[in-house]
């Protein structure tokens, strides 16, 4: 079993930057150990008394298996007793009425559980917000449930590797939940007219000149960084792009929809009614399919990136490889065209056959396989079929095969069709990484281990 002794450098490092900060945020890289992190911090805590009752609200798969299992890997956690409350209503106000030190929940949870207290004092002095970048926006239910019950907590600390996926807008809701809004601003209008321009149609904001500098200057003091790179040895990571490139039936075909809004296929009328649904329709072209207005059925329109697909699977025999899709027609056609493929499913036993390099060619979706899963012992490739806008949900699936324990240089090869909306979207994702990256850098820790 591991001990105290076995923790690195840097985390005792932010154990005690978090025993010493009230509220605090760990922006802290994938494979860096987060969560024995703050479980170390979180035991030191109720050992002094300083809390009594923690809550931790975390990704649903991240809140079932990945709290629990870790505290009891170390001998200095694993005496903390820990309630899963998640799963049906009835069980988990069961698991609240148990006596525990930690109590786990599923974000999309929260404001049931605002609500399951409204007659009752609130019990939790701890907060812990696992990915607290799934709180980057103040208009939604979960936020501002939080934001109710944020005064009866004394200790708050949030978790992410990805603060800031769509920008320095994602900062201020995250930042509020520690401040009440004392660095930022008391409301997101405030923090956007003093730090951001908008355009003439007010719907775009861009940081103002020195405003990033600015906004890194004001929460240092709140924010520990801990990038990948510079605490673990890591092989590296190569990222590549496989374009392929639509014959003049398809460019003409593509060109009407993105200049009509429309496109007749095969005898079926395929419309899109604004700008977003647009969008989403010529990424749909761009993998190689549409969708008809039913939303049930597909046309295909290429095949391109599905023989791109299989020259890469080939090209790499005898290695094993993660597929990234979008779309269902993205699996569909996947799976027509490579039968021996497998899906990610919620078993643990498939998670471990590919960890135990059983399974060649596995297929993922970035929105229920990027946290909470550790794949990195099964392979070291990962082919992005199609890409969507999320930078959280590209960096960690990106972080499911890049993370400690790793051997090989992990590749990323993106199937990016040519003239196309995956271009720009590949293009846009790079661009917030940077965002993203100026953030991390300018709060990065210069303790050297």
């Amino acid at each position: 079993m591991l001990s105290y002794d076995n923790l690195h450098k840097y985390q005792n490092k932010a154990c005690e930057f978090v025993f010493s900060h009230r509220n605090c945020a760990l922006f802290i890289g994938l494979g860096l150990g987060k969560t024995i992190i703050t479980l170390t911090a979180v035991e030191k805590l109720i050992n002094s008394m300083e809390v009594s009752k923690v809550l931790v609200v975390a990704p649903l798969r991240v809140a079932n298996s990945v709290w629990e299992q870790e505290a009891k890997k170390w001998a200095h956690t694993k005496g903390l007793t820990v309630s899963l409350c998640t799963g049906p209503a009835k069980a988990r106000g069961a698991a609240l009425a148990v006596e525990a030190d930690v109590y786990l929940i599923n974000r999309e949870n929260i404001v049931w559980l605002v609500k399951h207290y409204t007659k009752r004092s609130w019990p939790f002095d701890c907060l812990v917000i696992d990915e607290s970048s799934s709180f980057k926006n103040s208009s939604t239910k979960r936020w501002k449930a939080l934001k109710k019950v944020r005064p009866y907590i004394s200790r708050t600390i949030e978790l992410t590797g990805t603060p800031s996926p769509n920008g320095l807008l994602d900062l201020w809701p995250q930042i509020y939940l520690l401040d009440y809004g004392q660095r930022l601003g008391k409301t997101k209008t405030a923090y956007l007219h003093r730090f951001f321009d908008a355009d003439y149609m007010g719907y775009k904001w861009e940081p103002k000149p020195g405003a990033d500098k600015e906004i890194h200057s004001l929460i240092e003091d709140l924010v520990l960084s801990l990038r990948t790179e510079d605490y673990l040895d890591m092989p590296p990571m190569i990222k590549s792009v496989v374009k392929v490139y639509p014959d003049e039936k398809a460019k003409k075909q593509y060109s009407d929809l993105e200049t009509d809004f429309m496109l007749c296929l095969e005898g079926k009328e395929i419309t899109a009614m604004s700008a977003a649904v647009l969008a989403g329709k010529l990424l749909q072209f761009s993998n190689g399919a549409l969708y008809s207005e039913d939303g049930k059925t597909f046309n295909v329109v290429h095949d391109l990136k599905i023989e791109a697909l299989k020259d890469i699977i080939e090209d790499n025999a005898g290695e094993n490889i993660l597929v990234a899709y979008n779309y269902k027609s993205d699996l569909a056609r996947i799976k027509k065209a490579i039968p021996s493929v497998e899906v990610m499913d919620k078993k643990q036993s498939t998670i471990d056959r590919w960890n135990d390099g059983e399974i060649p060619v596995l297929l993922v979706h970035p929105a229920s396989c990027g946290m909470g899963i550790n794949l990195q012992h099964g392979g070291s490739i990962l082919v992005w079929f199609g890409l969507n806008w999320s930078l959280e949900y590209y960096e960690q699936l990106n972080g499911r095969l890049y993370r400690q324990g790793q051997e090989k240089p992990v590749r990323i090869v993106h199937i990016v069709t040519d003239s196309m909306l995956d271009e720009k979207v590949l293009s846009a994702i790079n661009s917030k990484a940077k965002t993203q990256n100026d953030l991390l850098n300018a709060l990065k820790d210069t303790y050297n281990d």
